[in-house]
Order: structure tokens, then sequence, then C-alpha cells
């Protein structure tokens, strides 16, 4: 076993820079579990690092790889790790960097945990980005039983989750989407959905807590804060960076009112919490396609067309 599938480009440019290639098996360091991937999905971020438009992050040593989360099974571990065995059915991400959509990854134990039970790999793949609807509902938001939650995004892969957990967690969740996902959204527990295209923040009534995934307009979503309420945002505007970064600093000034940001790192405990909700069945996962690993192409270019329903995920193996 010296090289393996994965997916790879070699400029920045629109999604058919991308291509299935080989490279190098990763070489297990002290410490390290490699993981044969079943599955990976496609997140926000990896639009950006292939388009270029983070390139003080992900460099120039091309080719470049992609994909950031991971589902599978324990292929090796080293002698150093204590827990984890091979065979072992894991989910995790790598952390602040990209490679997962591949056939093998190396990881330290605190970046996974195992996967949920009562699911298969493949649809948990669409699942660990919940982990930052946690982080935000539970963590910055604190969310507590009977009060508004307002989700903006509310069908994609994030936002999904998000309106699952504030059900779980005894809200009252009104859910923001395209039209034609209204229907889906509403099945997901909201209790009301608006359509983005005819409903803005003027038409909106006060929210305890706002759950923003799409970074615009975050002064406008601001103002629906009933009082004691509370922003997170967990994206910003990419073609206004420098205003969007700068109204979330000056956000401070409003103190508990302030715009909560953040980026999602999980780690193990994070990852166990979201798979007892997926086991109970509070969380369930939402797939809206699922492409071969030769189709990271399409899938990326569908998660740019907008309208997407949960996760594009890639099945590896």
């Amino acid at each position: 076993m010296n090289d393996m599938r994965a997916a790879l480009y070699d400029r920045y440019g629109p999604p058919e820079v991308l291509y299935e290639g080989r490279v190098p098996v990763p070489a297990l360091k002290e410490g390290e579990v490699l993981v044969r991937v079943h599955a990976t999905s496609v997140n926000g971020g990896e639009l950006y690092g292939r388009a270029g438009r983070i390139r003080l992050v992900t460099g120039r040593r091309f080719p470049l790889r992609t994909g950031m989360d991971f589902t599978g099974e324990i292929a090796q571990v080293d002698g150093a790790v204590v827990g984890l065995r091979e065979g072992d059915r894991v989910w995790g991400l790598l952390g602040r960097t990209f490679g997962s959509a591949a056939e093998y990854v190396a990881v330290r134990p605190r970046r996974l945990s195992y996967a949920p039970e009562n699911i298969g790999l493949v649809e948990a793949a669409s699942l660990p980005a919940g982990t930052t609807a946690i982080t935000a509902l539970e963590t910055k938001a604190r969310l507590r039983p009977g009060e508004r939650l307002l989700v903006r995004g509310a069908s994609g892969g994030i936002g999904s989750v998000a309106v699952q957990l504030g059900k779980a967690l005894g809200a009252h969740v009104t859910g923001i989407a395209g039209p034609r996902n209204l229907d889906f959204v509403r099945g997901l527990g909201a209790d009301e959905v608006r359509s983005y295209t005819t409903t803005g923040p003027a038409e909106l009534s006060r929210f305890d807590v706002v759950l923003d995934t799409v970074g615009t307009e975050l002064r406008a979503f601001r103002r629906l804060l009933a009082p004691g309420g509370r922003m997170v945002s967990i994206a910003f505007d990419i073609d206004h960076l420098a205003a969007s970064l700068g109204y979330l600093a000056a956000s401070a000034f409003h103190g508990p009112r302030r715009v909560r940001f953040f980026s999602g790192n999980p780690t193990h405990d994070l990852f166990a919490r979201l798979a007892r909700y997926v086991e109970t069945g509070a969380i369930r996962p939402v797939v809206d396609t699922v492409h071969p690993l030769s189709g990271i192409a399409a899938a990326h270019r569908a998660l740019e067309a907008g309208g997407v329903r949960g996760k594009h995920v890639i099945q590896v193996v």
C-alpha cells in the first residue's frame, strides 16, 4: 500500500480544476491513527480554497488537496495510542487543513470519536459540521427551552442540523431558506419557515437567538434580537471581507448583544456529543446527493449552485 486515490487540483479555479489522482498514503507519526475513509462531505471553506480566495492559507504548493471531515474505519494504530483498535468505526475532522477526500487520512485521536452506531458511514458523513451547530447553540448562545430561535440558511449543512438541535433543546424554531426548500425545513421540525426571496429582516419578529450561516446583512439581523438576545454567526461576507470583519469587531461594543463569531474546529468531545444526539434520534443525517470521488468537481459545482438540502457527500469506498 504505497499510494492512494485522492481529490487534487493543480491550479486555483472553477470546480473543473478538480480531479481524482494518486498521492502517497500518509505515514503514521507517533500518536496517530490511519483511517480508511468511507466518505467525506463538501464544505463552504473548500470552495473558497479551490477558487484561490484564501490562498494566504492554502499556499501554492500544488497539487493541493480538498476535504475536511471524514467517516471511516481505523486501518492502523500507532503503538502510543490507547483505546482505539483497527476496525473501529470513527468520524472526525482533520483540523484547519484539507485532504480528507482521499482513501486514507492520518489523524490524532483527539480529532475523532466513535461514529454513531445507528446509521451508515456514508450517511454519517453529512453530519460532522453539526458540531458547529452544537457549539453555536449550546456553548455560544446558551439556548434555553421556550426561547425563539431564528436559523438563517436553514436548509444547508449546518442550518439543517441547527433546526433539529434547536427543537431538541426545546426552542421555537423559525428557519429561513430558499422557496423550494421551505417544506424540507418544515420537515426537519421548524415551527415556522420563511423564504429569503420574499422575507427580509424588516418583516421578521423578535428572537432570543439568531444563528446566521450566511454572513451578509449581519447588522440588520442583529436588530431582531429581543432584550437579552444573542446572535451567533459562523460566516462572513467573503465579497466584502474588510467591512464584514470590521462589523463583527465593532459589534463588541454591544456587549451581550454583540455578534458572536467563531470558526468551528471540533475535537473528540464534540464529536462524541453529536454521536449521542444521532443515536437518540434527535438529529438525523440529511444527504442531498452522494457523489463518487471521481465526481468531486460535480459536487463542488452543485454546492456553488446553491439550494442545497443538507450535504453533498463524497463516497470514497
